[in-house]
């Protein structure tokens, strides 16, 4: 197999796919690795490292597509590169398609297989490539947030943990999986008040074991939600429905109830958002005010720290990049359902179905075999 790490494209995004030691593993497996100059350079990591690990530095994208079979990235294909992409290619990485029709109907024109990080399951039932990110997201949506309560940053002039004689802010996560107890537990650490919403009992039962004091848990429903964003600084949107476009939560109407100079943090914007008034931000221009509330929508959060995301992330594909290297996509994804459910796009038709869902008049091919 001819496994290609090309450069990230997608606006600020400094992270790799492959560090110098997976080059080596796979070198050693007996796979050929082309990397495209200067693909780990926003990770810290150099073109004479890869090569000293085994592989063969390119110096521009249009032959690396050209030569490699396997493709392995961080972010979904960019417009230049879907028109390199053919169906001989398989694309491993990050492609939220329920979040992009545009994303969807050119990948499935493009006729790749698509074989995607955040669908894959574990045998316990986890998502394994999509937790590391989640991790990294969920602690910096408070880290942002709480740069965006500023006054100059058209925030509220919040001091999250407040001070002595001054009540600290108030903080709603919205969604208690990695995401949202990471938001929690970073935001209860700085000393605000923190209340974690979900619909899973059992869920908010273990964070209400774990979590400090500040941390109030919330069965989810809508009068709940509707109640206390009115009283939040910071809301944190973290609700994930693998594969599918995340629900919307909040509406238009409860924005404008919102306190003037809050902030949302929607960190499911890669999935659609869980805001109606959510849209994609970059991090050059990461975001905008709706009737007086900042929204922060930035779709690559963790590509912003590309050393610590690019090994978080590393650390979890690797095992999954050797094993798609050295099977193919068939004999991969017959593995497991898990390892089937990766798979959410082949020859022009959608093959998972919670993608599926998203896009019912598309074209789909799936087997629901278990």
């Amino acid at each position: 197999m001819i496994v290609g790490i090309p450069t990230e494209i997608k606006p600020d995004e400094y992270r790799v796919a492959l560090r110098p030691v997976g080059a080596h593993l796979l070198v050693q497996d007996g796979h050929q690795v082309l990397v495209q100059s200067g693909a780990g350079k926003g990770s810290g990591l150099t073109d004479e490292e890869y090569e000293a690990a085994g592989a063969t530095i390119v110096d521009s994208a249009e032959k690396l597509f050209e030569r490699a079979n396997l493709i392995v990235k961080v972010k979904e294909p960019q417009a230049d590169e879907i028109a390199r992409l053919s169906p001989s290619h398989t694309v491993f990485g990050y492609f939220h398609f329920a979040g992009s029709r545009a994303l969807t109907e050119a990948s499935l024109e493009a006729g790749y297989a698509a074989v995607a990080y955040e669908t894959l399951v574990d045998p316990h039932g986890r998502l394994p490539l999509l937790t590391p990110m989640s991790e990294v997201a969920g602690r910096m949506s408070i880290q942002s947030g709480a740069k965006y309560l500023e006054r100059p940053m058209m925030g509220r002039g919040i001091l999250l943990g407040g001070v002595p004689g001054v009540e600290p802010g108030n903080v709603l996560v919205l969604g208690a999986g990695v995401v949202g107890s990471n938001a929690a537990k970073i935001a209860s650490g700085l000393g605000a008040n923190v209340v974690i919403m979900d619909v899973n009992l059992d869920r908010l039962r273990e964070l209400d074991v774990v979590m400090p004091p500040n941390v109030t848990t919330i069965y989810s429903d809508p009068h709940a939600i509707g109640e206390y964003i009115t009283q939040a600084d910071l809301v944190i949107g973290a609700v994930l429905l693998p594969g599918r476009r995340a629900p919307s939560l909040i509406s238009a109407d409860q924005v404008r109830r919102m306190k003037p100079g809050s902030v949302i943090v929607d960190v499911c914007i890669d999935q659609g958002g869980c805001v109606e008034t959510a849209r994609p931000t970059t991090h050059h221009d990461p975001t905008y005010v709706v009737d007086d509330v900042v929204h922060y929508c930035v779709t690559n959060m963790p590509g912003a720290v590309g050393r610590t995301s690019t090994h978080a992330l590393c650390n979890a594909t690797l095992p999954y990049v050797r094993q798609l290297a050295r099977l193919g996509v068939d004999a991969f994804t017959a593995q497991s359902a898990g390892h089937r459910s990766a798979l959410n796009m082949r020859g022009g038709a959608i093959k998972n179905p919670d993608v599926a869902m998203a896009f019912e008049d598309l074209p789909t091919a799936y087997s629901m075999r278990v």
